[in-house]
């Protein structure tokens, strides 16, 4: 799991038998009554129960991804509609929760990565921090290129929808090879990405590198394609999570990275629209 420092942890932990846990409370097995023998009628009842599923056995299923993404998107989208307020009434206040939220988002997803224990309360304080910085940068550019975050929100769901089939149907396999390459090419980028702002704000160019010709709109396919594989890695490490019996507190971290990705996508087809029409 090497696309995230967190995702090393959850292969890490599933090494050294996290799959085989057992919920607190439950009982490994038929219990002994008073005098040291078994009850036979109570064994027979206990064998004749269904095998204890994923739910009863407290570990991940794609039902907890599903919700948990859900509830961290609502944050995101209701977070992001005071961001897109206060950005459309006061453009200084706006610069300022994007400006924020770029470093807090960058700050708590280092936290969020490295930290030896899972916490909730960081994943969901991150989602909303997030949100003000989508809200904020989405009323930026829709003042500028009036419409564009519709288009921006249907090309994301659309490439989203369509990386999840090419998963599923196998037409994109992640190996450890693919893995590999990935991981390296998003450090890259982020490198890229870090020198791209520093570069746009002391040269007064809006968009960095490139500017808005062809090479600009050649870095932002590239950063658009590169988070619409990453998708795959994420699809990727529920599978793993799932098959592996990872505890039901990783579906917050899933949940947590698939939200990453798309936001990350969506802030890249911004910008590339953003680059085609100037």
């Amino acid at each position: 799991m090497a696309s995230n420092p967190a995702f090393n942890r959850l292969e890490k932990d599933a090494r050294s038998g996290y799959a085989g846990f057992t919920t607190p409370g439950r009982q490994a097995g038929p219990q002994p009554v008073p005098g040291g023998t078994l009850d036979p009628q109570r064994l027979q009842q206990m064998y004749d129960q269904p095998s204890a599923g994923a739910v009863q056995t407290g570990r991940v299923t794609m039902d907890d991804v599903i919700m948990k993404t859900l509830g961290l998107f609502a944050i995101v989208l209701v977070v992001g509609a005071v961001g897109w307020t206060v950005a459309a009434t006061d453009q200084a206040l706006g610069m300022g929760l994007w400006i924020v939220g770029m470093v807090a988002t960058l700050v708590l997803g280092l936290v969020i990565a490295f930290r030896k224990t899972l916490s909730v309360p960081l994943i969901v304080t991150y989602a909303v921090v997030e949100g003000l910085f989508v809200g904020a940068v989405s009323a930026f550019f829709n003042e500028i290129y009036p419409g564009i975050v519709g288009q921006a929100v249907l090309a994301t769901l659309a490439t989203f929808a369509g990386m999840f089939l090419a998963y599923r149907s196998g037409l994109i396999k992640v190996t450890a090879k693919f893995r590999r390459i990935v991981t390296m090419m998003i450090f890259g980028y982020a490198i890229f990405a870090i020198v791209n702002v520093l570069y746009a704000v002391i040269g007064n160019n809006a968009w960095g590198f490139g500017g808005s010709g062809g090479l600009g709109i050649g870095i932002s396919l590239f950063a658009v394609g590169l988070a619409s594989v990453t998708l795959a890695l994420d699809f990727d490490n529920i599978d793993y999570a799932i098959r592996t019996g990872a505890p039901q507190r990783y579906s917050w971290l899933l949940a947590h990275g698939l939200i990453v990705t798309l936001v990350w996508l969506y802030i890249e087809f911004l910008r590339l629209l953003g680059r085609m029409r100037d």
